[in-house]
């Protein structure tokens, strides 16, 4: 499906990706969120990266709260300087 960015081509999957995450406190056998019945766009408990990051960055032991760098002056985090959360329904 072209979603009119450029031209055909890789532009497809953007709105609902999947992603395959086993171990280091990820509960097992479970699907969180789910897709458009094509596959299109997220539509049931959407995830934005930021959230994916600031979890990934918990299940290794990283506050991404407290993790931050001044860059040319933003105070700059690991997942961007807006608000994200932690997927705590997909954790152990």
């Amino acid at each position: 499906m072209f979603q009119g960015k450029g031209g055909a081509g890789r532009d497809h999957h953007i709105k609902g990706f999947s992603m395959w995450m086993a171990g280091g406190g990820v509960k097992g056998g479970i699907t969180f969120g789910a897709t458009d019945d094509l596959g299109y766009r997220a539509v049931e408990d959407v995830v934005h990266i930021r959230d994916l990051h600031a979890t990934m960055l918990h299940l290794l032991g990283i506050d991404h709260s407290r993790f931050n760098v001044n860059f040319q002056g933003l105070d700059l985090g690991l997942t961007g300087v807006l608000p994200c959360r932690v997927l705590d329904p997909i954790l152990v």
